[in-house]
């Protein structure tokens, strides 16, 4: 008597359920992944930018750190640090992290600078 063509194997009747638990979680992991990297990036372009319109004001005789914290959204505050000489600025961004403390170490750092438009 021979096997249906159309009826599984044997021995492989649960193998796409262990395949779906095994590929679920790596499919997680990669998808947490790309977001965190997607914030990173995201972070970077930020301090680009609230570099740039620091410096900016630092050449204009304005305020740097106020033009940087002007340039950001509400939930950079509590994680930038401006530093500012001599119309170099420089900002370190922490950017939200999807696991709590990530944000610390994958910190980004931008740093722009301008003159005065009567400095030599």
């Amino acid at each position: 008597m021979g096997r249906r063509p159309d009826s599984p194997r044997p021995g492989s009747t649960g193998q796409a359920q262990i395949e779906l638990i095994a590929g679920v979680p790596v499919l997680l992991l990669a998808a947490l992944l790309a977001l965190q990297l997607l914030a990173v990036g995201y972070s970077q372009s930020l301090a680009d930018g609230a570099a740039e319109a620091g410096a900016i004001a630092a050449a204009d005789g304005r305020d740097s750190e106020d033009a940087v914290r002007a340039g950001l959204p509400g939930w950079a505050d509590a994680r930038i640090d401006v530093d500012s000489a001599d119309g170099e600025v420089i900002v370190e961004l922490d950017p939200p992290a999807l696991l709590p403390g990530l944000g610390g170490h994958l910190g980004v750092s931008s740093t722009a600078y301008a003159r005065a438009a009567g400095d030599g």
